[in-house]
């Protein structure tokens, strides 16, 4: 028999693959190869079965071909991978050759006088030539990975610099000038970062990469506002601190960025995430009704130990000062029957051990039930105390009075109030990072606890900055900037406190058994993916939606009565367009289409519309529009996305129609400035108020971006402003 077209190498790579894209390429060609191989041995030899064979045999060594020309091309380009994706390269056409052989079945009689191997003699030749494509073709998506990864990193080495260069200006033109190139860079590496997270196949690299990405989001406009309070006091201590913790945060956040995508750490350990109790009543309960498998292998010494060190780790309750003593009392009698249990499991293990007997007894079958439902009632009471004390906090810290009393003192230039009140403020500061703590603890997977280890992160570290944010305000109380940082490091806590409310919510959810964001137990709808069209256009009516709502501020800001009628609908009227625009970003309280479609009926009721009803009949017609379209049921991915398109162009239509009536009301009230009552204005459930107005290369898709940074021109403004302060 001729020696297989393959020949003898070995191009087994063991690659892992690390993400989506790459996993989602490889799919139908391991489908493909996965038919040849799995023919059965006796298949009849019709002509139908022959065709069939060689045209999938020249289907995957055509589609080989054009993804080697890929390959090459991307070696050509890429110096210091020519060699590598060479090889593999060439041993993926080789092996696609060598397929193409093997399924060249359309004459099998003159195959078989000609001695040429083929998939029905030579089964063997062809699976080697089936794992030499699949580990080359693997070789080659990696690589080309790898230039992702090479750009992410030559990304965040570019903001490293511009970062240096911010930390060391002196004057406000330089400043004005590094941060518009500082704006850009986080800009691409906003973009790349961004579909890097959405690429992962790891859900805790996932979670890692979007806490990191929500660090630089943020710290982007605590950069700016803390640099601007250092140029404008630079003699201030406070002020420079408060710069220096912003900056250090970046720089260990584009840190964590480069040890997830490229899987290493600096000091060149394994980063491992501490071990919650959880996860260790999930690994105790495994190994204990592993016990009936393994009366002879398994050390009950080791789940003795395991029980001690998970005992141990109750101890963040037991210990806490805000646990109440019923609650502790509760602990530790589920933790002296959890213990008795494990005890009782032993020796009836070690009973079964002395019977030789070959399976679990009966009474060894119930001490693992009672053990298993011990350790439960200790997680659920966990649970409890955690959740418990979670919402407790954040009902107290709903109303931020502490914030505000901050800024009043600091506005009163207030150093002894402003001292008491960061007092309190750390105080809050621990009580939430320890809870953080506690929820991690129960928290139900790996990517929430996560995300609790950046919450604890996030209060451990804002709450300093607050404090030597309302100092320099408290020493220069007229200072506009100084005001402004300390708004953004407030703004900053409530936000972080709005993410912990969804965080609660999502824990509630997974231990409950709800279908949920992490929950990995149910299934979840597919959400249907758009299109680069689709998703540009969205994009596009949310950054023109996120303009109008600026502009409808900008005039209410102007209105000298904040409680008149006209004020309160159109702020709701912005807060609902800001949300649509929000929901366009992926981000925000509106997470489906029909939350979209709900919320685009909130401002329609008669009662609510009625003055500006009488004010323009093309209002009413662009709310009639509105309503009838939100309210009209579809179904299908292209009906559902021109509903959402509709829905977002018609809000822009009222926004249109707003910003035209708000000067003209303002004129005409203030010339009457009659004595009728106002209703009043009623709290805002909007988000966060987007305080400047987006420039039209914002519109153009330049100076968009997933970290919030503005655009040159209004940096230029607020500079321009701070200086005159």
């Amino acid at each position: 028999m001729a020696s297989s077209p393959c020949g003898g190498g070995n191009f087994d790579c063991g690659l892992e693959i690390q993400t989506r894209s790459v996993e989602q390429t490889l799919i139908p060609l391991v489908s493909q190869i996965t038919t040849l191989i799995n023919h059965k041995d006796k298949l009849k030899k019709t002509e139908k079965t022959l065709r069939a064979i060689q045209r999938v045999g020249q289907a995957v060594s055509v589609a080989v071909g054009r993804f080697v020309a890929v390959g090459e091309a991307i070696a050509a380009e890429n110096e210091d991978l020519k060699d590598e994706m060479g090889l593999a390269c060439f041993e993926a056409r080789r092996a696609g050759t060598a397929i193409a052989q093997l399924t060249d079945v359309s004459s099998l009689e003159q195959c078989e006088g000609d001695g040429r191997s083929t998939v029905f003699s030579d089964r063997t030749g062809m699976v080697k030539a089936a794992r030499m494509l699949l580990s080359s073709v693997t070789k080659v998506l990696v690589l080309a990975d790898c230039i992702v990864i090479k750009q992410i990193i030559s990304s965040r080495n570019k903001v490293l610099v511009t970062l240096e260069q911010l930390e060391r200006v002196s004057t406000f033109q330089e400043f004005v000038q590094i941060f518009s190139q500082f704006g850009n860079e986080m800009v691409e590496f906003a973009h790349l970062t961004g579909d890097r997270q959405n690429d992962l196949k790891d859900e805790k690299k996932r979670a890692r990469m979007a806490a990191a990405r929500a660090v630089l989001e943020k710290c982007t406009m605590m950069l700016l506002t803390a640099s601007k309070t250092c140029l404008r006091h630079p003699d201030c201590e406070s002020a420079r601190i408060n710069k220096e913790a912003v900056f250090q945060r970046m720089r260990l956040a584009l840190e964590q960025v480069i040890e997830i995508v490229t899987d290493t750490r600096s000091d060149g350990e394994a980063k491992a995430l501490p071990v919650s109790i959880y996860a260790g009543i999930k690994d105790f309960k495994v190994k204990v009704e592993g016990l009936r498998d393994s009366l002879c292998c398994v050390s009950c010494e080791a789940v003795a130990a395991q029980l001690e060190a998970l005992m141990e780790k109750t101890e963040d309750f037991t210990d806490s000062a805000y646990t109440s003593h019923e609650q502790r009392e509760t602990i530790i009698q589920l933790c002296q029957i959890t213990r008795q249990e494990t005890k009782q499991l032993i020796n009836t293990w070690r009973h079964a051990q002395s019977l030789k007997a070959k399976e679990a007894t009966d009474e060894m079958e119930l001490s693992i039930l009672k053990t298993c439902q011990s350790i439960s009632d200790l997680r659920r009471e966990l649970h409890k105390v955690a959740v418990g004390r979670a919402t407790e906090l954040l009902k107290l810290h709903s109303d931020h009075l502490v914030l505000k009393a901050l800024k009043a003192s600091g506005g009163d230039g207030n150093l002894e109030a402003v001292a008491d009140y960061a007092g309190t403020l750390t105080e809050h500061k621990e009580q939430l990072v320890e809870t953080c703590r506690l929820l991690c603890h129960i928290s139900g997977t790996e990517p929430l606890e996560i995300t609790c280890i950046h919450a604890e992160e996030t209060f451990r570290v804002i709450g300093p900055q607050i404090i030597s944010a309302a100092q320099t305000l408290a020493l220069h109380p007229t200072s506009k900037i100084a005001k402004e940082n300390l708004d953004v490091f407030c703004e900053a806590w409530e936000s972080q406190l709005c993410d912990m409310a969804i965080l609660l919510k999502e824990i509630n959810d997974v231990f409950e058994g709800r279908r949920g964001k992490h929950s990995a137990n149910l299934k979840t709808v597919k959400a249907a993916k758009l299109d680069a069209e689709e998703q540009t256009t969205i994009a596009k009516l949310g950054l023109e939606l996120c303009l109008f709502t600026s502009d409808v501020d900008s005039e209410v800001e102007r209105w000298d009565e904040q409680d008149h009628e006209m004020v309160r609908l159109c702020q709701i009227i912005s807060s609902m367009a800001y949300s649509m625009y929000l929901f366009t970003r992926g981000e925000g309280l509106l997470k489906t289409t029909l939350d979209l479609f709900h919320q685009a009926e909130v401002p329609l009721l008669d009662e609510d519309r009625i003055l500006i009803l009488s004010e323009t009949e093309k209002l009413s017609d662009a709310c009639q529009q509105l309503q009838v379209c939100a309210k009209t049921p579809v179904q299908g991915k292209s009906a559902i996305f021109q509903k959402v398109d509709s829905s977002i162009q018609n809000t822009k239509g009222i926004l249109t129609v707003v910003v035209y009536l708000l000067p003209i009301c303002n004129k005409l009230i203030r010339k009457c400035k009659s004595e009728r009552s106002c209703v009043a204005s009623p709290q805002h459930w909007r988000e966060k108020q987007l305080n400047t107005t987006v420039s039209e290369e914002t519109l153009n898709g330049k100076g968009s971006n997933g970290f919030g940074v503005k655009s040159l021109e209004q940096h230029m403004a607020s500079l321009t402003f701070l200086e005159s302060k």
